[in-house]
């Protein structure tokens, strides 16, 4: 091979590795890549996502806040929790009555989160999606946020977040829309056709809102 054809392999090789591996997380590469993936970011993990406690509070916490209203002893599931930003965000609020149970799987990222998040009202566990280690039809609202196409099987996750889920009770996901999404293959839905997937799944009430440039924040009902 002439010099420029090596080249050529070289940034071809370079770009792959970096889109496989800082793009898609690793997740054409298997679940437990993902996770190893997460263990090695894990201390840098909320620098990176540059997460805005007003911002999280405003858009995340008061409105998980709102669908919980006046139920007592909520109890709310986070699938994917990383280093507990919902359950951070969400009890920090005043007169939230709710236990938010934290289900992460890299175990980096659950020490972090412990230590970031109340003992008494946000235990953590380390387990997959699929399947989720909960009885079907407990859960008042369960959240699964950016972690959807790092999954095996989305379609698979979806109905595990829907089988837990008591009947009344609310999901709230995102789904990726940005520039990459389509090329994150097989792991992503369009925009348009996303809340057609939830409706199959029997959930109504579906409501999609920009959320951030490469995610929409997905309201759902299970009647």
């Amino acid at each position: 091979m002439t010099p420029v054809i090596w080249i050529a392999l070289v940034v071809l090789f370079i770009l792959i590795v970096y889109w496989e591996l800082w793009v898609c997380e690793g997740t054409h590469l298997g679940q437990r890549f993902v996770v190893w993936l997460y263990d090695l970011a894990a201390i840098r993990y909320d620098d990176i996502k540059q997460f805005n406690t007003i911002w999280e509070r405003k858009f995340l916490a008061e409105p998980v806040q709102q669908v919980l209203g006046q139920l007592p002893d909520s109890l709310v599931l986070d699938v994917g929790s990383g280093t507990g930003r919902l359950a951070r965000s969400l009890l920090q609020l005043p007169n939230v009555d709710a236990t938010v149970i934290c289900l992460e799987p890299s175990s980096r990222m659950s020490k972090l989160g412990v230590a970031r998040t109340p003992e008494d009202s946000a235990p953590w566990l380390r387990a997959w999606s699929v399947p989720l280690p909960f009885p079907s039809d407990i859960f008042d609202l369960v959240a699964s946020l950016e972690i959807l196409e790092f999954t095996p099987n989305p379609k698979k996750t979806l109905n595990e977040l829907v089988r837990v889920l008591r009947p009344g009770g609310w999901l709230l996901v995102t789904n990726r829309v940005g520039w990459e999404a389509p090329l994150i293959l097989g792991k992503t839905c369009p925009r348009k056709q996303f809340p057609g997937v939830l409706e199959s799944m029997g959930l109504v009430e579906v409501q999609g809102f920009r959320w951030q440039k490469t995610y929409d924040l997905i309201w759902a009902r299970k009647p």
